[in-house]
């Protein structure tokens, strides 16, 4: 025995070999280990695999709910939907991105919002762009002077975008063939007087900027019409510095008494502004518009009837912070002459080349670019049903279109 060697571990013997008992004895705890180590080794990579498959399976998942969910919200799928030649490899197209061909989409005011108010940091486009008028309709139904606008539009294409918000139930019966055709756009209901309003022109802008060659964005109704040719109004709008809201306070019950003191000390008094619901805005502003969720929520909260958010915040929304971009008149005549809520209404009987004239060259001065000019009022309104025969006669002539 060797010295420190206990006697279990002496080696035993018949006739100087093992015996097979012996082998048994003295070598199957190593067996066993070794059994159990392989055991344990297979199954950590067994749990390791399962997992790393487990996990692949669920981040698979993730960034495909993400991609999906995400994608919907920056390419609609009715909105930005493409053929195979307008899409891009991965299947998102950029000029549909830019230009939307459809006004359809599933988003919420939020996302709307929120995708309408990104602005590209890069100075120049991607893409040829020719600067655009929106047209922005409000109407609660039918556009009586729907041909009419028609014969304006004709012929220049590419130089504007329409827009129409109704009611959400009412759908536009137009023919292919017309300016208006599938420029419906997602609309909710709307009640005279209300922060719904507001709601119907920020949706209405938020739409058109989604169009990146929207530079102008002007709101009308269903009885208003123009008073000039689209060229006249394209250059008047393309090229002017400042954008069209008129923005103004008075001593009155319907100007400065309108004004709630639980608006300080976010809106002072004096920072109180009335004008007309008849906007004209450049894109900057626009894009501000639309992004403003501050000032909207006090509107909301505070601007209870007999206040009427839409003759207030805008112009008080401009005046606090980009008056400088305004020009703080509106370009849509209309009549006040003859006192109540509403203004005058004009119908057939009205319609002549020289009340078209008297409405261009009504003794208004204004400036335009810093400088005086006569020419004041590119619309007006309201208009009756009525009037349409009358002006579709006046198109020829006075109105050249």
């Amino acid at each position: 025995m060797w010295p420190g060697a206990s006697a279990k571990h002496k080696p035993r013997a018949v006739g100087g070999l093992m015996t097979a008992a012996d082998e048994e004895s003295d070598y199957s705890p190593r067996k066993d280990w070794w059994s159990a180590g392989l055991l344990r080794l297979v199954t950590a990579m067994v749990v390791f695999m399962g997992g790393l498959v487990l996990g692949l399976s669920v981040s698979g998942s993730v960034a495909r709910y993400y991609y999906n969910s995400h994608a919907e919200l920056f390419f609609p799928a009715t909105a930005y939907g493409c053929g195979d030649r307008d899409c891009g490899p991965a299947g998102l197209p950029f000029k549909a991105f830019v230009h939307p061909p459809r006004l359809a989409h599933f988003m919420s005011d939020d996302e709307l919002f929120w995708r309408a108010s990104l602005v590209p940091r890069a100075q120049d486009f991607p893409f040829q762009r020719v600067p655009k008028v929106a047209f922005l309709f409000m109407t609660r139904g039918p556009l009586p002077f729907l041909p009419l606008w028609d014969k304006f539009f004709h012929g220049h294409q590419g130089l504007y975008s329409i827009y129409v918000h109704t009611l959400p139930d009412y759908k536009l019966n137009v023919s292919k063939t017309s300016a208006f055709y599938g420029r419906q756009i997602p609309s909710e209901e709307v009640s005279w007087g209300s922060i719904t309003l507001v709601d119907a022109e920020k949706r209405l802008l938020a739409n058109a900027l989604l169009d990146f060659s929207n530079e102008r964005f002007v709101l009308l109704s269903e009885s208003c019409i123009p008073v000039y040719n689209f060229p006249t109004v394209y250059e008047y709008l393309i090229n002017s510095a400042h954008s069209f809201v008129e923005s103004y306070n008075i001593d009155t019950p319907q100007s400065a008494g309108r004004y709630n003191r639980r608006m300080a000390p976010h809106i002072l008094p004096e920072q109180w502004r009335k004008g007309s619901e008849w906007f004209e805005l450049n894109r900057e502003l626009a894009v501000q518009v639309v992004a403003d969720y501050k000032y909207y929520s006090i509107f909301r909260k505070h601007c209870r009837p007999s206040c009427y958010p839409d003759e207030h915040y805008i112009p008080t929304y401009l005046y606090l912070f980009h008056g400088s971009l305004n020009a703080n008149r509106t370009i849509t005549w209309v009549d006040w002459s003859r006192g109540g809520p509403h203004p005058a209404r004009y119908g057939a009987e009205s319609i002549s080349e020289g009340f078209i004239q008297a409405i261009r060259s009504n003794g208004t001065r204004c400036t335009y670019n810093s400088k005086p000019t006569s020419v004041c009022y590119l619309f007006a309104r309201k208009f009756a049903p009525s009037a349409l025969g009358k002006l579709m006669n006046l198109t020829s002539t006075v109105l050249d279109f």
